[in-house]
């Protein structure tokens, strides 16, 4: 797979619904510190997303990146630090309310509405809208991204597999129009060949002006799409760097990419 450098953000009809600022970061996280049930999983973690950036945040298990996604996402509350986004702290915004202001996360596991439809678990993720004829429009713009789920449209979402599974949980948070896109894991539990779609559609998406930060267990994956990457150990950030440098990295090399 060929690296995404940062496009420039659509206009008119793009992913977050209209031409934005790119003179700062579209998310910053200062000093971010994240604690529960005694364990002080996030400490004191810095990155930022540009507008139109992919991002990748790499790390073995417990290293606190699945933590942070709930954190930005308004899941779990830090212990200390700032989430900024779009220049706006979110220390008082509840989860939906990031929802309504752009940022979407696609949960480690999927987290499907396994009772409902596919096209149900769609419309699910336009809740916050209220323009029916956008939501009909990027309905069928999901189906274009997503064939395989045309198929699948009146199936129940619990007996899909998990690669469609996975395909349905982006699309439903795509619904949303977010202008920052939270991925956990996206490869996890896929077939080689599944993993290959699910990457490729990350990558169109990217192409087409969305702002992704990718947390995913498969370092050369990840950096192989991404335009940066942060690395994290223990609950902090160990390296940052382009996607290029750090895949030549020994660190790097030595704990992830098996060298």
């Amino acid at each position: 797979m060929n690296k995404r450098s940062a496009p420039s953000p659509l206009k008119g009809e793009g992913w977050g619904g209209g031409e934005k600022p790119v003179d700062r970061p579209l998310l910053e996280i200062h000093g971010l510190q994240v604690a529960y049930s005694g364990i002080h999983a996030v400490k004191g973690v810095d990155f930022h997303v540009a507008p139109g950036e992919l991002v990748a945040l790499i790390g073995s298990n417990g290293a606190g990146k699945t933590t942070t996604l709930k954190t930005l996402a308004g899941l779990l509350s830090p212990a200390s630090g700032q989430v900024i986004f779009d220049g706006k702290n979110l220390a008082k915004a509840a989860a939906h309310q990031r929802v309504a202001m752009g940022m979407a996360l696609v949960p480690e596991g999927r987290g499907v509405f396994a009772r409902l439809s596919v096209a149900e678990n769609l419309l699910m993720g336009a809740y916050c809208r209220s323009n029916q004829t956008e939501i009909s429009d990027d309905l069928a713009r999901m189906y274009d991204l997503f064939p395989r789920l045309v198929e699948r449209r009146d199936q129940l979402a619990g007996t899909l597999s998990g690669g469609e599974q996975q395909m349905l949980a982006m699309a439903r948070a795509l619904m949303s129009r977010p202008r920052l896109l939270m991925l956990d894991e996206p490869s996890m539990g896929l077939a080689p060949l599944m993993v290959k779609k699910i990457f490729a559609t990350i990558q169109d998406v990217a192409a087409q002006g969305m702002s992704i930060l990718l947390v995913e267990q498969n370092a050369r994956l990840a950096l192989q799409v991404a335009a940066r990457g942060y690395v994290m150990e223990g609950g902090a950030i160990t390296l940052s760097g382009e996607s290029s440098d750090l895949l030549g990295s020994d660190a790097v090399q030595r704990a992830y990419l098996g060298g």
